[in-house]
């Protein structure tokens, strides 16, 4: 019987196929089949759930085959997620069938391309600074200016404002405004947006639909953040990258393009003891937008954990979404135990304990106590707060087991609801937490937001509401706490970059 069983099990995992109506989606097998042992994605489960770290999905790949994934409810394989940084892999692969294409050239300066964004006078290093110097991080600013160029109404004049101070190719300083320089050169090149660009050449051919990329206040994609793709369309690129580019029967990317993308270009801190680079995947050096990491691997890398990893010796992809602070500490654990999971001899027993356990994968709302007093209390007073912001007010309405919240933030009212110690599904026009909130056009035209939202109450004067927004990494925590007429408010968020907002105010009858 058991054999039998055994049998059926392989026979589903060796022919599953997800979505059979579209030939690029991609099949399933087990970690058995493909010798990698389940304990060790197990093990990493088992270190994640007990640590600092949000996991909000995990699928690993090997030989092309999905053999585990798995979404931390209430996130799910149909929603897109920030991707952060990771948008800059996307946009050096258009700098790539730019130049397969001949509309460019790695070598080409920059300034050719942006004749009326000019300073008066164009230094030396200027006229020096070539396209490869924007895809490797390189181009000589003192630091990176990015959330000072953001704020201005024109980026690409902007940058060339800042002084560049040293040799271009000489010294790596990470450079988000280097990659919207890219996506701009994609967009002079070509008469198209880089989303619009690589519609047909790369997300068509890969399957990957509903794409949202935000934009510049001249309408050029940000290039490097503002990208919003699934979980299976990372790793669609992350097995893209494995192939050299081939897929599907057809060669989508130049495998010339690949393994220029993917070596290593320039080290990011050659003084680096060999102790430090043992124990960094921020020391192993960078490529064409990507950064190589431990182990003969490379990435695709987002702020508060979103990441690609391809590992060339196993045939595998690992594909990350979370919101963490640390992000080595991720990175170590999944080499830490997936990692030596690999060429290892596992059992169908542990496949199916895997199994069970990616299904049931969850973060649960927190519960408090019960407060039905305050509760009564509270129902439809206003509470006013001081803020340089402007006026900032909620209401609450309690309703059996939800709360009701209407707010006054910034000038601007929203409404959400949030469930009583469980996840309330919605939408609502306040803006999500997001590191690069203050850029013009930032988050233009993505609201509503999708949330999930829960309440409880930390004790007897202390009520807490939890935002997911369930389309980004970012949790928000709003904290009101109650002495007789007086209130405290505090919202935080890693989105916010770990800052807690705090104001005072009143109860008003």
């Amino acid at each position: 019987m058991r054999s039998t069983y055994q049998f059926i099990f392989l026979l589903f995992f060796s022919f599953q196929v997800f979505g059979q109506e579209n030939a690029t989606d991609f099949l399933y097998s087990s970690p058995s089949k493909e010798n990698v042992d389940a304990q060790g994605i197990l093990s990493f489960l088992d270190k994640v759930d007990a640590s600092e770290h949000e996991l909000h999905s995990l699928m690993v790949l090997r030989r092309g085959k999905v053999i585990a994934e798995g979404w931390w409810e209430p996130y799910g394989p149909q929603l897109k997620h920030t991707m952060y940084s990771v948008s800059k892999t996307y946009t050096a692969t258009g700098i790539g069938f730019a130049v397969s294409e001949g509309l460019i050239s790695v070598e080409d300066e920059v300034i050719q391309f942006f004749p009326k964004s000019l300073p008066e006078e164009v230094s030396d290093h200027l006229k020096n600074l070539k396209i490869k110097h924007l895809l490797t991080m390189s181009v000589g600013h003192a630091r990176d200016y990015t959330f000072s160029i953001v704020k201005t109404d024109d980026w690409a004049k902007s940058f060339f404002a800042v002084p560049i101070v040293n040799q271009p190719g000489e010294q790596f300083v990470y450079n988000t405004i280097a990659t919207y320089m890219l996506s701009a050169i994609v967009q002079k090149v070509s008469g198209q947006t880089l989303l619009e660009y690589l519609e047909p050449r790369l997300f068509e051919p890969l399957g990957i639909k509903g794409v949202d990329w935000e934009t510049s206040p001249q309408g050029i994609n940000t290039g490097g953040y503002g990208l919003r793709v699934k979980t299976e369309d990372m790793a669609k690129l992350g097995q893209l990258f494995l192939q050299n580019g081939y897929w599907h029967g057809q060669q989508i990317l130049p495998e010339s393009w690949i393994k220029e993308a993917k070596s290593l270009k320039i080290l990011q801190n050659p003084e680096a003891s060999k102790e430090e680079r043992a124990n960094s995947d921020w020391l192993q050096g960078y490529g064409y937008q990507m950064w190589r990491s431990r182990h003969n691997s490379y990435r695709a890398d987002g702020a508060f954990g979103q990441y690609i990893l391809i590992l060339p010796k196993q045939e595998a992809v690992i594909v990350i979404t979370s919101e963490t602070s640390n992000l080595q500490a991720l990175l170590s654990e999944v080499w830490n135990h997936i990692l030596p999971a690999f060429d290892n001899e596992g059992s169908i027993s542990d496949d199916l304990a895997l199994q069970k356990r990616l299904e049931n994968l969850s973060h649960p709302p927190a519960i408090g106590v019960e407060n039905k007093w305050m509760e009564a209390m509270l129902d439809n007073k206003r509470i006013a707060f001081e803020s340089n912001e402007g006026k900032v007010e909620f209401r609450f309405n309690f309703q059996e087991d939800n709360l009701k919240i209407h707010s006054i933030e910034e000038r601007k009212s929203h409404r959400l609801m949030a469930g009583e110690a469980h996840w309330l599904s919605g939408t609502t026009e306040r803006e999500q937490p997001y590191l690069v909130a203050q850029a013009k056009n930032a988050l233009s035209g993505l609201a509503p937001f999708k949330i999930f939202s829960s309440y409880h109450w930390e004790d007897f004067q202390t009520l807490v509401v939890e935002i997911k927004y369930i389309e980004s990494p970012h949790t928000e925590t709003l904290k009101f706490s109650f002495d007789k007429n007086k209130v405290t408010f505090e919202s935080s968020s890693l989105g916010s970059r770990g800052k807690t907002n705090v104001l005072h105010g009143m109860l008003i009858e």
